[in-house]
């Protein structure tokens, strides 16, 4: 039994060992496939499989909203659609609980199963992990204050829609920005002030946001991780030798 025990103990370390010496090739396989189950979810609906792709929808439903107007849509003539738009074609209803569960049409498309902020948050850190990588000697570690100073954008901003969207969905002073249009007395089109279509205000706002947080977790993550899996490659290299095994 004890050898067995040890037997194990023995595999499970080489398979640390392993881990830890790809440490970020194993981040980025494990991002990049959570990154991508959301854009799964419309594909597996236009062909008809639709179990898993409301497996997909039913799951990330609890890390998103999963707005129509706040998200993208594949196989459809456009990218983004309006709430009215969603309205004519699913219910004409406010309700949050309600309109996030249209997740599209032969003739819309259907919806990628989050909204366009989380798009750019999640996929900015593997990216961002990647990007890191070559360049880790030069950069310092993001420090916990300025993890904060990146972070508060995406606060301010999703807090501000959480707010506006208290006083009704497509009905909050995000939806309208007039205080925007004040500020800048009318410079751009319409279309850039009002709801949340790509190119709009809101749209930009939570592109932007969403990238700024991404990168900053990665500056402030990447080389913490790096030290932790670095010393865990030692301690496993130092023990084998001390046991005399090879890993």
């Amino acid at each position: 039994m004890n050898n067995e025990r040890s037997s194990w103990a023995i595999r499970i370390n080489r398979g640390l060992y392993r881990v830890s010496r790809r440490w970020l090739a194993w981040f980025i396989l494990v991002a990049g496939v959570y990154v991508a189950l959301p854009w799964f979810a419309p594909v597996l609906m236009k062909f008809g499989l639709e179990k898993p792709a409301k497996l997909i929808y039913f799951v990330y439903s609890f890390l998103c909203h999963q707005l129509p107007q706040r998200s993208y849509f594949l196989f459809a003539p456009q990218a983004t659609y309006s709430l009215e738009r969603v309205q004519d074609v699913w219910q004409n209803t406010f309700n949050p609980t309600i309109l996030r569960q249209f997740i599209g049409n032969s003739e819309l498309g259907y919806k990628v199963a989050w909204s366009d902020r989380m798009v750019s948050m999640y996929t900015s850190i593997p990216l961002g992990a990647m990007l890191w990588w070559p360049l880790r000697k030069r950069l310092r570690q993001l420090p916990l204050w300025g993890l904060g100073l990146f972070t508060l954008p995406i606060v301010i901003d999703g807090g501000t829609h959480m707010i506006s969207d208290l006083a009704g969905i497509g009905q909050g002073f995000r939806d309208s920005n007039l205080w925007l249009v004040e500020l800048t007395n009318s410079t751009f089109p319409t279309a850039f002030y009002a709801g949340d279509a790509l190119n709009s205000f809101n749209s930009w706002m939570r592109i932007f946001t969403g990238l700024l947080f991404g990168f900053a977790i990665v500056l402030f993550s990447m080389p913490a991780l790096q030290d932790a899996f670095s010393d865990i490659t030692r301690q496993l290299k130092a023990k084998f030798a001390r046991a005399g095994l090879e890993l």
